[in-house]
């Protein structure tokens, strides 16, 4: 299981394979069923995951009851309620396993540990933060900027992963559509 989280850590930063072992010593396995609640609401965000098998969505749960998906994670890519995790601040999001899910994770105490402790690892943490940015604020221009039509289609071009294997449900919420736009929109494309 460990091969790929190796993989996707020595694509963001080059590290020696002593500094590597040690890293992963560090990640857990667990497996999930889909539907399972990883964070809740109110929560300590005090892991990062890294998706083996399967997928995970980060959402939060606007005044009105509906719920609305910021993050979805599929295989080789890591996450966590990021605000949480770095200010140690009650989470205003969940983590949920959208199918059985093979994770790797790890503890936010041994993940801020070696940010202190390896170069290479505070290289690849500051790396999955602008990368997080960058999709955060792409997104958030997304939203303002594009109609429904658009934010379809440029996530067709750039994650047709999200259309092709979640519900219709999903789909749309990350959209920030209803089902019923979502599916006019398929119908007229």
């Amino acid at each position: 299981m460990k091969e790929a989280l190796a993989k996707y850590i020595l694509k963001k930063v080059k590290m020696s394979d002593e500094d590597l072992q040690l890293i992963l010593s560090y990640f857990k396995s667990r497996t999930v069923k889909k539907k399972e609640i990883l964070l809740h609401e109110g929560g300590l965000s005090n892991r990062m995951y890294f998706v083996v098998k399967g997928c995970l969505r980060i959402y939060f749960i606007k005044d009105v009851g509906t719920e609305v998906t910021r993050r979805i994670i599929f295989e080789n890519d890591a996450s966590s309620s990021m605000v949480s995790f770095i200010t140690e601040n009650p989470s205003n999001e969940y983590i949920e396993a959208v199918m059985d899910s093979e994770l790797l994770y790890m503890d936010r105490k041994d993940f801020y540990q070696l940010v202190e402790t390896l170069p290479a690892w505070e290289k690849f943490y500051r790396h999955q933060l602008e990368y997080a940015y960058v999709i955060n604020t792409n997104r958030l221009m997304s939203f303002i900027t594009n109609d429904a039509t658009e934010r379809y289609l440029l996530l067709l071009k750039e994650n047709p992963e999200i259309i092709k294997r979640l519900p219709n449900r999903l789909v749309a919420n990350y959209l920030n559509i209803t089902q019923e736009g979502l599916s006019r929109l398929k119908s007229k494309l």
